[in-house]
């Protein structure tokens, strides 16, 4: 047990799982704090009963929004760190341990929990899509991260306090690893299991894949040019950074991103005669893939192959529709999104 670290549960329309995650969390720390983010549901009152502290969200704002708010009542309560835990049965409460021991070793580091090693539990179109996701995601973390889509996290609130949060949903998660990566902050893995069931998920397979890569992507384009233009240089995120101020306005933010997504083809043009050319005049610009000792051209493939994977991807679908066992689109993710920084350790 310790004082210094709560859980913290964002929840919606979990009547029927939360009280057996609260009372498995209550096994290794000593208090759990309940986002019901809008439930429709008994969700508060099944995780009041259950031990737990309630913040009631009149209305569903999404997960992102949810930990916000936890994060702040945490740190009003003077915790130092919390473990994100949801509350839909996905995560075991009993390897909360894992999170406590490598937060003893790394106090200031975000902990995250990975499934990758249990690859037959995770449904195959699911696990292609984290492999795609912690590809990019890594590229602007300035670093491998195993399993980026994995919610049972430990945070320290000292470095929440270092970032300023714009995004909402599950983009709110990525948001987190992007920054820290991006000021030089390790994020540790932790290796748990990878539980798939009768249970009901919240994230919308399109609209929050959607909206992820559409952050990442803008993220990764102000990066990249800031990169460009300067030696030395592979954390670029600070306080009063030029994505905070764009995602503070949702309308401006909204255009922004359409903006990105209209333009990245080109500006990868742009940026791979950057790394070519202008190293000459600006020493060691692009400083964080000539980490990788890959070239920038690598980078500029894997962004090219994207469409191409769609199509593969749907030409796959089609294929077993029509009774064909085609699986042609794992081979092609682990040719074109492989693990980068695997020499580097």
């Amino acid at each position: 047990m310790t004082s210094r670290i709560c859980a913290v549960i964002p929840a919606y329309n979990a009547a029927d799982t939360i009280q057996q995650i609260i009372k498995g969390t209550f096994n290794h720390v000593s208090h759990v704090i309940v986002a019901d983010d809008g439930s429709t549901d008994n969700t508060s009152q099944a995780a009041s009963d259950a031990g737990a502290e309630i913040i009631s969200i009149g209305k569903n704002r999404g997960k992102g929004n949810a930990l916000k708010r936890l994060f702040q009542h945490a740190a009003n309560q003077g915790y130092d760190a919390v473990i994100s835990i949801d509350a839909d049965n996905q995560h075991d409460p009993e390897e909360i341990p894992l999170f406590l021991k490598a937060h003893r070793k790394y106090p200031d580091e975000i902990i995250l929990g990975s499934r990758m090693h249990e690859k037959e539990k995770i449904p195959r179109a699911r696990y292609n899509s984290m492999l795609i996701a912690r590809f990019f995601v890594s590229l602007a973390a300035n670093q491998f991260i195993e399993d980026t889509q994995c919610g049972f996290r430990l945070y320290p609130l000292s470095l929440i306090k270092k970032m300023t949060l714009t995004t909402d949903r599950y983009v709110t998660e990525t948001e987190i690893l992007i920054k820290a990566g991006d000021m030089g902050f390790k994020i540790r893995t932790v290796k748990i299991g990878a539980l798939y069931g009768a249970q009901t998920s919240h994230f919308r397979s399109v609209r929050d894949v959607d909206a992820i890569t559409a952050y990442v992507t803008s993220y990764q384009l102000i990066k990249w040019f800031k990169e460009s233009v300067t030696s030395d240089r592979p954390y670029t995120y600070s306080p009063n950074h030029i994505r905070d101020w764009i995602g503070k306005n949702k309308f401006i933010d909204g255009r922004f991103q359409t903006l990105c997504a209209l333009t990245i083809y080109p500006l990868m043009v742009l940026f791979l005669f950057e790394y070519l050319f202008f190293s000459r005049i600006i020493k060691n610009n692009f400083a964080s893939i000539r980490r990788l000792d890959c070239g920038f051209f690598k980078i500029f493939l894997n962004a090219y192959m994207l469409p191409v994977l769609l199509v593969a991807a749907t030409a796959e679908k089609v294929l077993n529709v029509m009774g064909f066992k085609a699986r042609f689109t794992d081979r092609f993710i682990q040719t074109f999104y492989p693990n980068l920084w695997n020499k580097k350790g």
